[in-house]
């Protein structure tokens, strides 16, 4: 407290006095940890199976990628797609037949980490997003088989 003027002391041990120590603080912080990895894990979950869901209902291929990379990507691929409908045809001029194209454009990258990186676009940039897309986010899978 000797680093602290002298007027300012007496306010500075009355806050201290109503905080916890910092081991206690950390014991604290330690022992909520399990809640809030459980509560994140339980999240993700229902995010997963939202995207899951949102994938198979709209005929979206499956992703490319490392395995670390696939879920994740899965998940940013459904939030991107519906932050555009909602803001593009929902909210937006677009119709169904404009939407429809856009589409069939998400439905060529299928590398997890473009989806990924784009994650925090705004739902009215994806056409120009997709569009910048390269060869290189694009699937590997023939199709004319």
């Amino acid at each position: 407290m000797s680093d602290r003027p002298a007027d300012k002391r007496a306010g500075f041990a009355r806050w201290l006095g109503s905080r916890d120590c910092t081991d206690c603080w950390k014991a604290n912080r330690d022992s909520d940890s399990e809640s809030k990895q459980q509560w994140l894990a339980d999240r993700r979950a229902e995010e997963q199976q939202a995207a899951d869901d949102w994938a198979e209902k709209f005929d979206m291929p499956p992703l490319e990628g490392p395995e670390k990379a696939l879920q994740w990507g899965a998940r940013s691929r459904h939030q991107l797609m519906t932050t555009a409908h909602t803001a593009l045809v929902i909210e937006g001029t677009w119709d169904e037949a404009d939407w429809a194209e856009l589409e069939e454009k998400a439905r060529t990258i299928t590398r997890a980490g473009w989806w990924i990186d784009q994650r925090d676009a705004a739902g009215t940039d994806l056409l120009e997003l997709l569009d910048a897309a390269t060869e290189a986010d694009r699937g590997t899978e023939n199709p004319f088989r």
